[in-house]
């Protein structure tokens, strides 16, 4: 029996985690579900799979927590705060860890669980592309084996050859990885349409069920510069060496170019399960519930090259890939703020990019040696990110 803490567990990755592992109740059980503030779809979710432990990140709802688990008549250990999160990841009974929580919030607990050895199922990129180095030399010192999640990094790792060596690419006869991504809502949208375009709209992905974050972030291609970045920590690549491609249908995950001139791709329906499904049984295959792919019915596959006009955040992200530690650091911090602040209604589509070219020009260098300054530095970015939204308000 593998015991797993889901970390996010009433987000999209979550909720597919524990579908995943009803369908296998003799393999998995649920240690610990966490969520930030949605206590009641965690109580709701705690009914069907019994964990041990409940936490909510956000303590003012611990309250209503206790009430509803109360009614609910559930017998697990309740928790609030931060220092819970990493707790329930790096506890010693748990084999492995779904880092499902968005954003930077998800860093603490999932590095936890690095450092504890875990098997860490890794939907959480924010862990790599805040702190890459110091993650993987946490892993490897533990021994924890970082599995991926990202549809496209967990094609790319079933890809790759199965005595592939962290960076060598040479010795596996590796030209290049080839990132896909579908284009999001407005791969065709007029160019001076995008200012107009709305929070709905924008979470309006024309192929996958997201959250309102990581769907804006599509739509941006920021989701995909963040997970160039992330490629870069998975599989010790230097951005020159991935790729990114536009695939419309979302059937190719992604793929590895070899330089004897074949090209692996991963194949699947866009349901985030089968990624799921293959890190938790890995190496070996169960099912995840998703359709296999009729292929009888696949009549168009079509590619284009990202446009860096439409997709300014990708640009972004590629030059922050290949530059310093603190970089990525501040892309992500600055996106999560002008992310937030165009659902709230405050900014223009547009101005997400605008916004954060404009952060991460002016922002200050800085020597990312720890955890800590990690945090602080990301602090110090979103609050200058917060000033510049007072000026395009």
């Amino acid at each position: 029996m593998q015991y797993i803490t889901v970390l996010g567990a009433t987000g999209s990755i979550g909720q597919s985690t524990l579908d995943v592992m009803a369908r296998h109740p003799d393999k998995y059980q649920a240690y610990a579900l966490t969520c930030h503030r949605d206590v009641e779809t965690l109580v709701r979710l705690a009914q069907a799979s019994q964990p041990e432990h409940l936490v909510v990140a956000d303590e003012s709802q611990y309250s209503r927590l206790c009430e509803l688990a109360r009614q609910a008549n559930l017998h697990a250990q309740l928790h609030a705060g931060e220092s819970a999160l990493v707790t329930v990841a790096s506890a010693q009974p748990v084999n492995q860890v779904m880092a499902a929580i968005v954003g930077a919030a998800g860093l603490l607990p999932t590095l936890a669980a690095a450092q504890a050895g875990k098997k860490v199922l890794l939907a959480n990129k924010e862990a790599l592309v805040m702190s890459g180095e110091m993650f993987i030399q946490a892993a490897n010192r533990s021994g924890a084996v970082i599995l991926p999640i990202d549809s496209e990094h967990n094609a790319i790792f079933q890809c790759l050859p199965h005595n592939y060596q962290y960076g060598d690419l040479e010795t596996s006869g590796i030209s290049h990885l080839l990132l896909t991504g579908s284009g999001g809502p407005f791969r065709t949208t007029p160019l001076e349409q995008l200012v107009s375009k709305t929070p709905d709209e924008a979470c309006a992905h024309p192929n996958w069920s997201m959250g309102r974050k990581i769907s804006v972030d599509s739509a941006t291609m920021m989701n995909k510069g963040l997970e160039l970045i992330e490629a870069c920590w998975l599989f010790g690549v230097a951005p020159e060496q991935i790729e990114v491609v536009l695939h419309p249908q979302s059937v190719i995950h992604s793929m590895v170019q070899y330089r004897d001139g074949s090209v692996l791709a991963q194949l699947g329906n866009p349901d985030m399960r089968t990624p799921i499904a293959h890190a938790m049984a890995y190496p070996q295959r169960i099912d995840a519930g998703v359709a296999p792919l009729n292929f009888s019915q696949m009549t168009n596959f079509s590619f284009e090259q990202p446009d860096f006009q439409r997709f300014p955040n990708l640009r972004l992200a590629i030059e922050a890939a290949k530059a310093n530690q603190f970089a990525s650091t501040a892309l992500n911090a600055v996106n999560e703020v002008s992310v937030d602040a165009f659902l709230r209604g405050q900014i223009a589509f547009t101005q997400i990019a605008q916004i954060n070219e404009a952060i991460l020009n002016c922002a200050p260098s800085s020597q990312l040696d720890s955890i800590d300054a990690v945090l602080s530095y990301d602090a110090e970015i979103r609050a200058l990110a917060k000033q510049g939204l007072k000026g395009a308000a």
